[in-house]
């Protein structure tokens, strides 16, 4: 089931009549962004209310839509049933900031290098720590050499406490950003990319709301992240041990504790990623079962108000799929023949 959104025709006059207003060199530059945000480039339209253009079979696809309403900001997300392929989304073609979740591209992208012989997950390297700089006052932001640390040890603070100086350390050794975004286009994976290390990119953060903007670098789509999520969990993209060493690292994040994790019942196993940023949270993960079962899910959250009311969002939308999912699960056991798939084939 496929949610799509488009800019609503409130915001699209707001925009129009906010462009008289305002002095001749502001009214240029509003235009062209105007102009941007409808850029066909970006594969979708920046929206503000949102409309459903979907026929709902079950409660389960309208719940989803519902919690994942965005007048108060847009919001992504993505979700896959491991074992059947079965997927929802809503603006799951769109760019969100990845923020943090990116780093599991990073860690993906180190640990194929080990596998080549390139390094060992006892290789050191020099933590990358940021120095103060004013922003955009370089294209990328100096950065201090610290403590040498086993690259094992970089993953791990990396995923589990989202060290951004580990993930620097790490982005370096594998050869910068277009090594991460290659190894992605290299498992098919296309709306992705990573255009700044992590110390530019916070150093420079701000400089676009994402609840109103789509800004191309460092984002990814919904659906992109899930699709990287489901290549780890079925070893599609590394081998067994690379796969046993980021997905517990996942499993170990103690980030994110009121995000998808916060209404988890006790017997599911989450594994993880979470991302921060100007108005934005996120969480990307995998979601096991009891039974065995399990869904990959990427939530991307703008606006809201405030980053509490961002988490609670995550939490709610990643409760709203393990149950749905789970139900669904049931009712094919029940009947082997029941589908829920929406009537219009979206």
């Amino acid at each position: 089931m496929v949610i799509r959104n488009g800019l609503g025709m409130v915001a699209a006059l707001a925009a129009a009549f906010s462009l008289f207003a305002a002095p001749a060199a502001a009214q240029d530059q509003a235009s062209r962004e105007l102009q941007s945000s409808f850029d066909s480039a970006f594969g979708t339209e920046l929206r503000a209310p949102q409309t459903f253009e979907a026929i709902y079979e079950t409660g389960f696809e309208r719940r989803i839509a519902e919690l994942a309403d965005g007048d108060k900001g847009r919001i992504g997300v993505a979700a896959m049933d491991l074992k059947t392929g079965e997927m929802i989304t809503v603006l799951g073609d769109q760019l969100f900031p990845m923020a943090s979740t990116s780093k599991i591209a990073v860690a993906a992208t180190y640990l194929e290098m080990v596998e080549q012989g390139h390094y060992s997950l006892t290789s050191e390297f020099p933590l990358l720590i940021p120095v103060r700089s004013a922003k955009y006052s370089t294209d990328i932001a100096p950065k201090r050499k610290g403590n040498y640390m086993p690259a094992i040890d970089l993953i791990e603070i990396m995923i589990t406490r989202s060290s951004n100086p580990a993930t620097d350390t790490l982005l370096d050794a594998v050869g910068g950003p277009e090594k991460v975004n290659d190894w992605m286009r290299r498992q098919g994976i296309n709306d992705f990319s990573i255009d700044r290390d992590i110390a530019t990119l916070v150093r420079d953060d701000g400089e676009y709301d994402p609840a109103l903007w789509i800004d191309p670098r460092d984002s990814a789509t919904p659906e992109a992240m899930v699709r990287l999520l489901q290549g780890l969990y079925r070893g599609d993209f590394l081998s067994d041990e690379s796969r046993r060493v980021l997905l517990g690292a996942m499993s170990r994040t103690v980030t994110g504790k009121r995000r998808i994790v916060a209404y988890m019942p006790d017997e599911a196993r989450v594994s993880h990623k979470t991302g921060s940023l100007n108005n934005t949270s996120s969480d990307v993960g995998i979601i096991e079962y009891p039974d065995g079962r399990a869904i990959a899910v990427a939530i991307y959250v703008t606006g809201q108000g405030t980053r509490r009311n961002r988490e609670a969002r995550i939490a709610s939308i990643a409760r709203a799929l393990y149950d749905g999912f789970e139900a669904k699960a049931r009712a094919r056991e029940r009947n082997p023949n029941w589908t829920s798939a929406p009537k219009n084939g979206g």
